[in-house]
């Protein structure tokens, strides 16, 4: 008998334990959290049950919830502490009845919001548990009654939790060390996350781009997820990033950037970058200056600063490289540091570029050693060069000691690009051992290709460096003269990003 009850309940075991692992491994194979419900696109109201149901049908991820607690202790789903005019911690939960959402359902209360969401198995529920900035016995009130609820509905495989408050994400590890835990406000590494139980970082976007902080949460086997993006160029960071989740107000957007975006698609992966979200002079650890004014082998008028903050400064995750006139022209010209120099990769950098007969913008490269001698013999890759005085017009070009414009011979082409001064484009290059592609906003518009006859041809198998700068007039650039009324003239950038297979 005691063998048969033995066998009965390891049998009862075992699909228990299956039926938890379909829960686990059927959830959407994406990155997309909808933040507070998919509401933005169909104008549902945040944190409703129509933007959850939303949520579930573009089968995200997840969908975010944020929830507080009324006067009489029911938890109660809405973004800020004040509903339609109504502060939910000074009032009951009859009284937020009295008004209604925009679509006509009332104020959700958790319970409702979780049995709703528990009549599928793609989409996870992340339970936001708001602060309720009434003392540490208020927040761990509302963790304990959150924590309990789940119980309740046995609907711990649907949940993770998030909040800004650190004191309610150790109350949820302590007293469920299987709840899965990421804290929000962004001010602690990942190593004392990890060390006090957590499961992850889930910080606002910019914390992730100005600190070290994504391969070392990796490394100790942290969940990863941002917040919240809204933008094309964050979302691609993100993903080139390999973070694990992106919580936006923009899933639809979401979802044709993760179908799209070219890097990930073709396998590159993410080896160095700057989304300049710092303030004043641009990263010392990412950038040195090419300092003087002797005309750089072009007779460019020019004279470029050493860390002047006129010339290059970074400013609402902005690069901004601007050419001034005074008694001279003064510019930057930046270049990355020796220790992040490549060989072989993908290069973007998106920037909009300045306006104006006389200037020169440029986005390119040169060796880091010069393995084959000087300017021509070991090469130059132009990413990017305008001339103002070509106002719609830039081009992509190779030097090398066979090819180059001291001969007449170098080897590009010019593609026709419009709003070049409105609007930020993409500047592209997938450089290989056997061509170097061109792209402008992913359209490849010109191919250099190993010819295999030489180092004349080709010097490209050897690391080299980016170089960003405005140049003013020279032999290409004022051709037609210089009008001085342009200055300051500025090249924005946005972003600089190298990958690698």
């Amino acid at each position: 008998m005691k063998a048969i009850l033995v066998a009965m309940l390891s049998v009862v075991m075992v699909s228990t334990t299956t039926s938890a692992q379909k829960v686990i491994n059927s959830w959407h194979k994406n990155q997309v959290i909808a933040h507070r419900g998919a509401w933005k696109k169909k104008s549902l109201p945040e944190n409703s049950i129509a933007s959850l149901k939303e949520a579930i049908r573009l089968k995200c991820h997840g969908s975010e919830f944020d929830v507080h607690l009324t006067l009489d202790s029911v938890l109660v789903v809405n973004h800020d502490p004040n509903f339609l005019g109504m502060s939910i911690p000074k009032s009951t939960y009859a009284q937020l009845l009295t008004k209604k959402l925009p679509n006509g359902e009332s104020i959700p209360t958790a319970e409702e919001y979780l049995k709703a969401g528990l009549n599928q198995k793609g989409t996870k529920l992340i339970f936001e548990i708001k602060p309720q900035k009434m003392g540490k016995e208020r927040d761990r009130y509302i963790a304990e009654r959150s924590l309990a609820l789940v119980r309740k509905l046995k609907c711990e495989q649907w949940v993770e939790y998030i909040s800004f408050g650190y004191d309610i994400c150790q109350y949820l590890v302590d007293n469920d060390p299987q709840a899965k835990v990421q804290y929000l406000n962004g001010d602690f590494a990942p190593e004392k996350v990890k060390a006090d139980g957590l499961t992850g970082l889930d910080y606002h976007y910019s914390v992730f781009q100005k600190n070290n902080w994504i391969w070392p949460a990796k490394k100790l086997g942290l969940t990863l997820n941002a917040w919240t993006v809204n933008t094309v160029p964050e979302m691609e960071w993100l993903i080139a990033n390999e973070v694990d989740y992106i919580t936006t107000n923009e899933p639809e957007l979401l979802f044709e950037v993760l179908k799209k975006y070219q890097p990930t698609a073709k396998g590159w992966k993410l080896t160095w970058a700057d989304e300049f979200n710092g303030k004043g002079l641009p990263d010392s650890n990412n950038w040195t200056y090419d300092v003087g004014g002797t005309g750089w082998g072009n007779n460019e008028k020019q004279f470029y600063t050493n860390a002047d903050t006129l010339n290059a400064n970074v400013e609402k995750g902005i690069l901004n490289i601007t050419a001034r006139k005074a008694d001279k022209y003064t510019s930057a010209r930046l270049a990355t540091r020796k220790k992040f120099d490549w060989k072989y990769g993908r290069l973007e950098v998106r920037a909009m570029l300045p306006k104006g007969r006389g200037i020169w913008p440029a986005i390119w490269m040169l060796p880091t050693d010069w393995k084959y001698g000087a300017w021509p013999k070991s090469g130059e890759i132009d990413v990017m060069e305008h001339v103002g005085y070509e106002p719609d017009s830039v081009h992509g070009t190779v030097h090398t000691l066979s090819f180059n414009h001291n001969k007449g011979t170098q080897v590009g082409k010019a593609l026709k690009v419009p709003d070049l001064y409105a609007d930020f484009h993409v500047y592209t290059i997938e450089w290989y051992e056997s061509h170097i592609d061109f792209f402008i906003d992913d359209k490849l518009y010109f191919t250099f290709k190993n010819s295999k006859k030489g180092v004349d041809e080709w010097p490209f198998d050897q690391q080299f460096h980016l170089l960003l700068n405005v140049a003013v007039g020279g032999n290409w650039g004022g051709k037609n003269g210089i009008d001085d009324s342009i200055f300051p003239a500025t090249m924005k950038v946005d972003y600089v990003r190298v990958f690698q297979k």
